[in-house]
């Protein structure tokens, strides 16, 4: 793999609760040797967190541009899922195969990249980092469907 694929995001703001905190570790381990720098908002152990605190934390900064990219972890993916993707901007994509890690860059140009930890296993999850840090957006008529949608809600 080649680290100017990746260069040009980093860095990237990843965060968990404390059912994919192993997870996570690995996550961040795996993206510093594809040489990503990482900034991580925790959690920082095993002991029972709030999900909502940590996909905050990381939607918040990717909503307002601080960092480019995020990944969310959490036992099954889905409560930091719904949690991101309330801050303006974000498009967070639960995946758990390389082909939606594939289309949720490519034709969402998903921003927040969102695992379970309790339904893929570290070689997936980290196949899926790569295929989804490694993955361009396709604009054009993809990003006339993302404009549809940004302004849901307002």
């Amino acid at each position: 793999m080649s680290e100017t694929k990746t260069a040009s995001i980093s860095p990237v703001i990843i965060g968990c609760d404390h059912a994919a905190y192993t997870m996570k570790e690995c996550v961040k381990a795996f993206l510093t040797e594809m040489g990503v720098d990482v900034v991580d908002a925790g959690c920082h152990g095993l002991e029972s967190v709030n999900y909502p605190d940590f996909a905050r934390e990381v939607a918040q900064k990717v909503s307002d541009g601080t960092y480019e990219r995020g990944i969310l972890l959490c036992g099954t993916g889905l409560g930091m899922s719904m949690a991101a993707n309330r801050f303006k901007g974000v498009r967070a994509a639960l995946v758990s195969d390389g082909f939606s890690a594939r289309m949720s860059r490519e034709h969402n140009n998903s921003n927040v990249l969102v695992l379970g930890a309790r339904v893929i296993g570290e070689s997936l999850a980290q196949d899926l980092v790569r295929i989804w840090m490694e993955t361009p957006f396709g604009g054009g008529r993809h990003q006339e469907r993302i404009d549809m949608f940004e302004g849901f809600g307002s």
